[in-house]
Protein backbone atom coordinates (compact mmCIF):
# COMPACT_ATOMS: atom_id res chain seq x y z
CA UNK A 1 0.00 0.00 0.00
CA UNK A 2 1.54 3.32 -1.02
CA UNK A 3 1.55 6.49 1.05
CA UNK A 4 -1.11 8.16 -1.08
CA UNK A 5 -3.65 5.42 -0.41
CA UNK A 6 -3.03 5.72 3.33
CA UNK A 7 -3.88 9.40 3.48
CA UNK A 8 -7.30 9.08 1.84
CA UNK A 9 -9.12 7.34 4.73
CA UNK A 10 -7.34 9.55 7.29
CA UNK A 11 -8.52 12.75 5.62
CA UNK A 12 -12.03 11.39 5.12
CA UNK A 13 -12.21 10.36 8.77
CA UNK A 14 -11.23 13.83 9.98
CA UNK A 15 -13.66 15.49 7.58
CA UNK A 16 -16.54 13.24 8.67
CA UNK A 17 -15.93 13.92 12.35
CA UNK A 18 -15.89 17.65 11.70
CA UNK A 19 -19.11 17.34 9.73
CA UNK A 20 -20.75 15.50 12.60
CA UNK A 21 -19.59 18.16 15.04
CA UNK A 22 -20.87 20.95 12.79
CA UNK A 23 -24.20 19.18 12.40
CA UNK A 24 -24.54 18.69 16.16
CA UNK A 25 -23.76 22.36 16.79
CA UNK A 26 -26.25 23.35 14.10
CA UNK A 27 -29.00 21.25 15.69
CA UNK A 28 -28.26 22.71 19.13
CA UNK A 29 -28.47 26.20 17.64
CA UNK A 30 -31.86 25.48 16.06
CA UNK A 31 -33.23 24.14 19.35
CA UNK A 32 -31.86 27.17 21.23
CA UNK A 33 -33.30 29.62 18.72
CA UNK A 34 -36.64 27.81 18.84
CA UNK A 35 -36.82 28.37 22.60
CA UNK A 36 -36.59 32.10 21.92
CA UNK A 37 -39.47 32.18 19.44
CA UNK A 38 -42.38 34.09 20.94
CA UNK A 39 -45.96 33.22 20.09
CA UNK A 40 -48.59 35.92 20.42
CA UNK A 41 -51.89 35.20 22.12
CA UNK A 42 -53.66 35.83 18.81
CA UNK A 43 -51.52 33.18 17.12
CA UNK A 44 -52.19 30.69 19.91
CA UNK A 45 -55.93 31.24 19.57
CA UNK A 46 -55.72 30.71 15.82
CA UNK A 47 -53.73 27.50 16.33
CA UNK A 48 -56.46 26.31 18.69
CA UNK A 49 -59.20 27.15 16.17
CA UNK A 50 -57.38 25.39 13.34
CA UNK A 51 -56.82 22.22 15.35
CA UNK A 52 -60.40 22.10 16.55
CA UNK A 53 -61.78 22.53 13.03
CA UNK A 54 -59.75 19.53 11.87
CA UNK A 55 -60.90 17.47 14.87
CA UNK A 56 -64.59 18.23 14.27
CA UNK A 57 -64.23 17.67 10.52
CA UNK A 58 -62.63 14.27 11.00
CA UNK A 59 -65.23 13.23 13.57
CA UNK A 60 -67.99 14.04 11.08
CA UNK A 61 -66.11 12.26 8.28
CA UNK A 62 -65.97 9.16 10.46
CA UNK A 63 -69.73 9.38 11.03
CA UNK A 64 -70.45 9.75 7.32
CA UNK A 65 -68.21 6.78 6.58
CA UNK A 66 -70.15 4.68 9.07
CA UNK A 67 -73.41 5.76 7.42
CA UNK A 68 -72.14 4.67 4.02
CA UNK A 69 -71.81 8.15 2.52
CA UNK A 70 -68.02 7.79 2.15
CA UNK A 71 -66.61 4.79 0.34
CA UNK A 72 -63.18 3.31 -0.13
CA UNK A 73 -60.39 3.98 2.35
CA UNK A 74 -60.62 6.74 4.92
CA UNK A 75 -57.68 7.59 7.21
CA UNK A 76 -58.53 10.03 10.00
CA UNK A 77 -56.12 12.57 11.51
CA UNK A 78 -57.67 12.71 14.99
CA UNK A 79 -54.93 13.18 17.60
CA UNK A 80 -52.29 14.42 15.15
CA UNK A 81 -53.76 17.89 14.52
CA UNK A 82 -50.90 19.80 16.17
CA UNK A 83 -48.39 18.58 13.59
CA UNK A 84 -49.77 20.16 10.44
CA UNK A 85 -51.35 23.14 12.21
CA UNK A 86 -48.09 24.10 13.93
CA UNK A 87 -45.98 23.64 10.81
CA UNK A 88 -48.39 25.25 8.38
CA UNK A 89 -48.35 28.36 10.57
CA UNK A 90 -44.68 28.66 9.55
CA UNK A 91 -45.41 28.48 5.82
CA UNK A 92 -45.27 31.34 3.32
CA UNK A 93 -47.52 31.87 0.31
CA UNK A 94 -44.92 30.56 -2.15
CA UNK A 95 -44.45 27.30 -0.24
CA UNK A 96 -45.86 23.92 -1.23
CA UNK A 97 -47.18 21.02 0.84
CA UNK A 98 -47.40 17.33 0.04
CA UNK A 99 -48.43 14.43 2.24
CA UNK A 100 -49.66 10.84 2.33
CA UNK A 101 -53.18 9.41 2.42
CA UNK A 102 -53.94 10.71 5.95
CA UNK A 103 -54.48 14.09 4.39
CA UNK A 104 -57.76 15.80 5.31
CA UNK A 105 -56.14 17.81 8.10
CA UNK A 106 -53.40 19.04 5.79
CA UNK A 107 -55.97 20.26 3.29
CA UNK A 108 -57.87 22.24 5.89
CA UNK A 109 -54.65 23.66 7.37
CA UNK A 110 -53.67 24.86 3.88
CA UNK A 111 -56.94 26.77 3.65
CA UNK A 112 -58.87 24.48 1.34
CA UNK A 113 -62.66 24.81 1.58
CA UNK A 114 -64.17 22.22 3.96
CA UNK A 115 -67.15 21.93 1.61
CA UNK A 116 -64.94 20.94 -1.32
CA UNK A 117 -63.00 18.46 0.82
CA UNK A 118 -66.13 16.81 2.22
CA UNK A 119 -67.70 16.72 -1.23
CA UNK A 120 -64.68 14.86 -2.55
CA UNK A 121 -64.82 12.43 0.35
CA UNK A 122 -68.40 11.60 -0.60
CA UNK A 123 -67.53 11.31 -4.30
CA UNK A 124 -69.46 14.34 -5.52
CA UNK A 125 -68.87 16.37 -8.69
CA UNK A 126 -68.14 19.56 -6.76
CA UNK A 127 -65.28 17.94 -4.85
CA UNK A 128 -61.69 19.01 -5.35
CA UNK A 129 -61.03 16.09 -7.72
CA UNK A 130 -64.54 16.11 -9.22
CA UNK A 131 -65.53 13.15 -7.09
CA UNK A 132 -62.96 10.81 -8.63
CA UNK A 133 -60.12 11.08 -6.13
CA UNK A 134 -61.84 10.39 -2.85
CA UNK A 135 -60.14 10.62 0.53
CA UNK A 136 -56.56 10.02 -0.62
CA UNK A 137 -56.28 12.08 -3.79
CA UNK A 138 -57.14 15.76 -3.56
CA UNK A 139 -55.13 18.71 -4.79
CA UNK A 140 -55.25 22.50 -4.84
CA UNK A 141 -52.60 24.32 -6.84
CA UNK A 142 -54.10 27.59 -5.63
CA UNK A 143 -53.36 26.65 -2.01
CA UNK A 144 -50.02 25.00 -2.81
CA UNK A 145 -51.32 21.56 -1.82
CA UNK A 146 -50.09 18.72 -4.05
CA UNK A 147 -51.81 15.71 -2.46
CA UNK A 148 -52.80 13.27 -0.85
CA UNK A 149 -51.06 10.14 -2.24
CA UNK A 150 -52.17 6.57 -1.71
CA UNK A 151 -48.76 4.99 -2.34
CA UNK A 152 -46.74 4.68 0.86
CA UNK A 153 -43.69 6.95 0.67
CA UNK A 154 -44.71 8.51 -2.66
CA UNK A 155 -44.86 11.98 -1.15
CA UNK A 156 -41.08 11.98 -0.57
CA UNK A 157 -39.76 11.87 -4.16
CA UNK A 158 -42.59 14.10 -5.39
CA UNK A 159 -41.95 16.57 -2.58
CA UNK A 160 -38.28 16.53 -3.48
CA UNK A 161 -39.29 17.36 -7.03
CA UNK A 162 -41.39 20.26 -5.79
CA UNK A 163 -38.37 21.52 -3.85
CA UNK A 164 -36.31 21.29 -7.04
CA UNK A 165 -39.01 23.34 -8.77
CA UNK A 166 -38.75 26.05 -6.09
CA UNK A 167 -35.00 26.23 -6.56
CA UNK A 168 -35.19 26.16 -10.37
CA UNK A 169 -37.84 28.91 -10.48
CA UNK A 170 -36.13 30.92 -7.73
CA UNK A 171 -39.54 31.71 -6.24
CA UNK A 172 -38.25 31.72 -2.62
CA UNK A 173 -40.63 28.92 -1.70
CA UNK A 174 -39.84 25.72 0.18
CA UNK A 175 -41.59 22.38 0.33
CA UNK A 176 -43.09 20.81 3.45
CA UNK A 177 -43.03 17.06 2.78
CA UNK A 178 -44.96 14.83 5.18
CA UNK A 179 -44.69 11.05 5.50
CA UNK A 180 -45.05 8.50 8.27
CA UNK A 181 -42.86 6.18 10.29
CA UNK A 182 -44.17 3.34 8.14
CA UNK A 183 -42.50 4.83 5.05
CA UNK A 184 -39.04 5.59 6.41
CA UNK A 185 -37.50 2.25 5.46
CA UNK A 186 -38.29 2.58 1.76
CA UNK A 187 -35.55 2.97 -0.81
CA UNK A 188 -37.20 5.92 -2.56
CA UNK A 189 -36.92 7.91 0.68
CA UNK A 190 -33.13 7.64 0.73
CA UNK A 191 -32.76 8.27 -2.98
CA UNK A 192 -34.68 11.49 -2.35
CA UNK A 193 -32.56 12.41 0.68
CA UNK A 194 -29.41 11.95 -1.41
CA UNK A 195 -30.73 14.07 -4.25
CA UNK A 196 -31.99 16.83 -1.93
CA UNK A 197 -28.62 17.01 -0.15
CA UNK A 198 -26.65 16.80 -3.39
CA UNK A 199 -28.57 19.69 -4.95
CA UNK A 200 -29.13 21.60 -1.70
CA UNK A 201 -32.89 21.62 -2.19
CA UNK A 202 -35.27 23.74 -0.04
CA UNK A 203 -37.32 21.08 1.71
CA UNK A 204 -38.47 20.22 5.23
CA UNK A 205 -38.97 16.46 5.54
CA UNK A 206 -41.55 15.80 8.25
CA UNK A 207 -41.78 12.28 9.64
CA UNK A 208 -45.14 12.02 11.41
CA UNK A 209 -44.20 9.25 13.83
CA UNK A 210 -47.50 8.11 15.31
CA UNK A 211 -45.85 4.92 16.63
CA UNK A 212 -47.72 2.50 14.37
CA UNK A 213 -47.19 2.05 10.63
CA UNK A 214 -50.56 0.50 9.85
CA UNK A 215 -50.67 -2.13 12.62
CA UNK A 216 -46.96 -2.54 13.28
CA UNK A 217 -45.16 -0.60 15.99
CA UNK A 218 -42.07 1.33 14.97
CA UNK A 219 -39.97 -0.80 17.35
CA UNK A 220 -40.93 -3.94 15.43
CA UNK A 221 -40.51 -2.40 11.99
CA UNK A 222 -37.29 -0.36 12.27
CA UNK A 223 -33.86 -1.57 13.38
CA UNK A 224 -33.15 2.01 14.45
CA UNK A 225 -36.00 4.02 15.95
CA UNK A 226 -34.11 7.34 15.91
CA UNK A 227 -35.91 8.34 12.76
CA UNK A 228 -34.63 11.92 12.86
CA UNK A 229 -31.12 10.55 12.23
CA UNK A 230 -32.04 8.86 8.95
CA UNK A 231 -30.48 11.68 6.93
CA UNK A 232 -27.08 11.68 8.63
CA UNK A 233 -25.42 9.72 5.83
CA UNK A 234 -26.27 12.61 3.52
CA UNK A 235 -25.36 15.38 5.94
CA UNK A 236 -29.03 16.27 6.60
CA UNK A 237 -29.63 17.45 10.17
CA UNK A 238 -32.58 16.00 12.06
CA UNK A 239 -34.55 17.15 15.08
CA UNK A 240 -37.11 15.59 17.41
CA UNK A 241 -40.35 17.48 18.01
CA UNK A 242 -43.18 16.84 20.47
CA UNK A 243 -46.07 16.56 18.03
CA UNK A 244 -48.65 16.72 20.82
CA UNK A 245 -47.64 20.30 21.66
CA UNK A 246 -48.64 22.67 18.87
CA UNK A 247 -46.56 25.52 20.30
CA UNK A 248 -43.40 23.41 20.26
CA UNK A 249 -44.17 22.32 16.71
CA UNK A 250 -44.57 25.97 15.73
CA UNK A 251 -41.35 27.09 17.43
CA UNK A 252 -39.10 24.37 16.06
CA UNK A 253 -40.87 24.42 12.71
CA UNK A 254 -40.27 28.14 12.45
CA UNK A 255 -36.52 27.71 12.93
CA UNK A 256 -36.35 24.67 10.66
CA UNK A 257 -38.10 26.58 7.88
CA UNK A 258 -35.75 29.51 8.43
CA UNK A 259 -32.76 27.17 8.15
CA UNK A 260 -34.03 25.90 4.79
CA UNK A 261 -34.99 29.36 3.50
CA UNK A 262 -31.47 30.59 4.22
CA UNK A 263 -30.09 28.22 1.61
CA UNK A 264 -28.79 25.48 3.91
CA UNK A 265 -30.56 22.66 2.12
CA UNK A 266 -32.91 19.99 3.53
CA UNK A 267 -33.74 19.26 7.15
CA UNK A 268 -35.63 16.42 8.84
CA UNK A 269 -38.16 16.76 11.64
CA UNK A 270 -39.28 13.63 13.45
CA UNK A 271 -42.55 14.78 14.96
CA UNK A 272 -43.68 12.31 17.59
CA UNK A 273 -47.45 12.16 17.61
CA UNK A 274 -50.32 9.72 18.11
CA UNK A 275 -53.47 8.82 16.23
CA UNK A 276 -56.57 8.04 18.28
CA UNK A 277 -58.34 6.01 15.61
CA UNK A 278 -57.13 2.97 13.72
CA UNK A 279 -54.90 3.17 10.66
CA UNK A 280 -58.06 3.46 8.59
CA UNK A 281 -61.75 3.22 9.38
CA UNK A 282 -61.61 -0.56 8.91
CA UNK A 283 -58.83 -1.03 11.50
CA UNK A 284 -59.94 -2.02 15.03
CA UNK A 285 -56.42 -1.18 16.35
CA UNK A 286 -56.12 -4.26 18.56
CA UNK A 287 -52.32 -4.00 18.45
CA UNK A 288 -52.33 -1.41 21.25
CA UNK A 289 -53.92 -1.40 24.68
CA UNK A 290 -56.97 0.61 25.73
CA UNK A 291 -54.89 1.97 28.60
CA UNK A 292 -52.27 3.38 26.24
CA UNK A 293 -54.92 5.13 24.16
CA UNK A 294 -56.71 6.49 27.22
CA UNK A 295 -53.46 7.88 28.64
CA UNK A 296 -52.64 9.71 25.42
CA UNK A 297 -56.11 11.21 25.24
CA UNK A 298 -56.24 12.29 28.88
CA UNK A 299 -52.67 13.51 29.36
CA UNK A 300 -51.37 14.55 25.95
CA UNK A 301 -54.25 15.73 23.79
CA UNK A 302 -52.95 18.78 21.85
CA UNK A 303 -56.28 20.61 21.76
CA UNK A 304 -57.07 20.08 25.43
CA UNK A 305 -53.55 21.11 26.44
CA UNK A 306 -53.67 24.39 24.55
CA UNK A 307 -57.23 25.11 25.65
CA UNK A 308 -56.27 24.63 29.29
CA UNK A 309 -53.23 26.86 28.87
CA UNK A 310 -55.30 29.62 27.26
CA UNK A 311 -57.86 29.61 30.07
CA UNK A 312 -55.27 29.40 32.86
CA UNK A 313 -53.55 32.49 31.45
CA UNK A 314 -56.92 34.24 30.95
CA UNK A 315 -56.37 34.57 27.21
CA UNK A 316 -59.78 32.94 26.75
CA UNK A 317 -62.46 31.81 29.15
CA UNK A 318 -64.55 28.65 28.94
CA UNK A 319 -67.43 30.42 27.23
CA UNK A 320 -65.06 31.59 24.49
CA UNK A 321 -63.78 28.05 24.00
CA UNK A 322 -67.39 26.94 23.67
CA UNK A 323 -68.04 29.60 21.04
CA UNK A 324 -65.04 28.41 19.02
CA UNK A 325 -66.32 24.84 19.23
CA UNK A 326 -69.82 25.91 18.17
CA UNK A 327 -68.42 27.73 15.14
CA UNK A 328 -66.26 24.74 14.17
CA UNK A 329 -69.26 22.45 14.36
CA UNK A 330 -71.32 24.87 12.25
CA UNK A 331 -68.69 24.97 9.50
CA UNK A 332 -68.41 21.19 9.47
CA UNK A 333 -72.19 20.67 9.49
CA UNK A 334 -72.54 22.99 6.49
CA UNK A 335 -69.79 21.08 4.70
CA UNK A 336 -71.51 17.76 5.40
CA UNK A 337 -74.89 19.01 4.23
CA UNK A 338 -73.34 20.52 1.11
CA UNK A 339 -71.63 17.23 0.29
CA UNK A 340 -74.70 15.11 0.86
CA UNK A 341 -76.90 17.35 -1.28
CA UNK A 342 -74.41 17.61 -4.16
CA UNK A 343 -74.72 15.43 -7.25
CA UNK A 344 -72.47 12.61 -8.32
CA UNK A 345 -70.28 13.06 -11.42
CA UNK A 346 -71.78 12.41 -14.83
CA UNK A 347 -70.78 9.16 -16.48
CA UNK A 348 -68.84 11.14 -19.10
CA UNK A 349 -66.56 12.47 -16.35
CA UNK A 350 -64.86 9.07 -16.29
CA UNK A 351 -62.95 10.05 -19.41
CA UNK A 352 -62.02 13.63 -18.59
CA UNK A 353 -58.44 14.53 -17.62
CA UNK A 354 -57.23 11.25 -19.11
CA UNK A 355 -54.65 11.05 -21.92
CA UNK A 356 -55.98 8.75 -24.61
Amino acid sequence: MNSASKTIPDVALVDNSLERLDRANMIDTIYADADKVSISSATEVQLYKDMLLIRRFEERAGQLYGMGHIGGFCHLYIGQEAVVVGLNACADKADTVITTYRDHGHMLACGMDPKGVMAELTGKSVGYSKGKGGSMHMFSKEKGFFGGHGIVGASVPIGTGLAFSHKYRQDKGINFCYFGDGAVNQGQVYESFNMAALWNLPIVYIIENNKYGMGTSVERASASTDLHRRGEAYGIPGLIVNGMDVCEVYRIGNEAAKYVRNGNGPIILEVKTYRYRGHSMSDPAKYRSKEELAEMKSEHDPIEQLGTSLTERSVLDHSMLKEIDTESRRVVLEAAEFAQEATEPEESELYSDIIR
